[in-house]
């Protein structure tokens, strides 16, 4: 068992809080991917996790076991049964990869170099890399090996500081479900540290957002896009379209039409936030939807799988910005355009919104 449990944690450098009361709970055998910007305090809460920073107050549980407490309690790094890759693999460049691995296993271990081969297969590299030195390795091959040797001693739990960063779309890609499967397979509890905000949806059971030292939504993937807990997060894990609105039973009435709200029990001033999918572009016709909103279309980019359009809304003092997916047909600059909003939309509080720039409209571009 390797559950891990971080209650109420406090941490600062010198006279700066870094993390704020900070909760966060991973059950045994998942991945849980914390998503947050630079310096949100995302690899301070990793540090207090390992033991490599005492945290001011809270607790620590792994697996049941209390490893720090802010008080009396703080177990050593070595001593905490916590597997930890760092963002630059951080690979000894005098070792060949099979000593590298075998570095932290028991004498015995080592000598038979068979757990070293092991898990060296388990993150997708074949024996014949047992051999060679980290210079001799891609940026992703040194990630996996980095891997195998965190996963080496059989720890219940490991964290991932940024893994991935520093690497091609494509090795990025590779490399990630490489190390997914190596941790599934072997039933490892992990922490994936991450600022990338499509990595963090598609690999994590759970995805906690940290914002200025605190946690302040913890949710599965799709809870968190579709139900953001407030418009900065609805910004920083997707892209996002906000107008004003005025709800009244479950209704927002705004300048793209009556959009339907997940939460039905708001009234008055909001902020609605569409997702640019759920806008539909369409040419005008004879019969068109009643409930279409007409609009011109200003600008377009052409991305492949995608293009981005830039639209002018009647009532909306900047441009709206939205994608129009592939399959679409897209008309030139000054076209004439109708739009309509599939799905219910979720609205905030009109006095919530943090960013007064994106009252009227959120630019938005691709996702990341």
């Amino acid at each position: 068992m390797a559950e891990l449990s971080c209650q109420q944690i406090t941490a600062s450098y010198g006279s700066g809080p870094i993390l704020s009361g900070v909760d966060l709970a991973v059950p045994d055998g998942t991945l849980t991917a914390i998503l947050g910007s630079s310096g949100s305090g995302k690899t301070t809460l990793l540090r207090v996790i390992m033991g490599f920073l005492a945290q001011d107050q809270g607790t620590v549980t792994v697996g049941g076991v209390v490893v720090s407490d802010g008080a009396r309690i703080h177990l050593p790094p070595e001593k905490r049964s916590v597997g930890y890759v760092a963002q630059e693999g951080a690979l000894y460049p005098h070792l060949t990869v099979e000593q590298n691995i075998a570095f932290g296993l028991p004498r015995h271990e080592r000598r038979l170099g068979a757990r070293a081969r092991e898990v060296l297969e388990l993150v997708g590299l074949s024996c014949a890399y047992a051999a060679r030195r980290p210079g001799q390795l891609s940026g992703g091959e040194q990630r996996r090996v980095a891997l195998a040797r965190a996963l080496a001693p059989r720890p219940p739990l490991v964290l991932l500081d940024e893994p991935f960063s520093g690497l091609d779309a494509s090795l990025r890609t590779e490399t990630r479900e490489a190390v997914l499967h190596a941790l599934a397979a072997q039933g490892t509890t992990a922490v994936l540290v991450t600022h990338d905000q499509a990595e963090a949806l598609s690999t994590g059971r759970e995805v906690a957002v940290l914002r200025s030292g605190c946690l302040v939504q913890a949710a599965p993937p799709s809870t968190l896009y579709r139900t953001p807990a407030d418009l900065d997060v609805a910004r920083f894990v997707g892209e996002a379209v906000v107008l004003s609105g005025e709800a009244r039973a479950g209704v927002a009435a705004t300048a793209l039409g009556a959009l339907e709200l997940i939460d039905p029990r708001l009234e008055g001033p909001v902020e609605v936030m569409i997702r640019p999918e759920q806008i539909e572009l369409h040419l005008p016709a004879a019969g068109s939807a009643a409930r279409a909103t007409p609009a011109r279309l200003t600008r377009s980019t052409f991305y492949g799988p995608d293009t981005l359009v830039e639209l002018e809304l009647s009532g909306v003092s900047e441009p709206a910005t939205a994608r129009v997916l592939r399959g679409h047909e897209v008309p030139p600059p000054g076209s004439r355009v109708e739009l309509t909003v599939a799905g219910a939309v979720m609205a905030y509080p009109a006095g919530e919104v943090s960013d007064p720039e994106t009252v009227d409209a959120q630019r938005v571009g691709r996702s990341a």
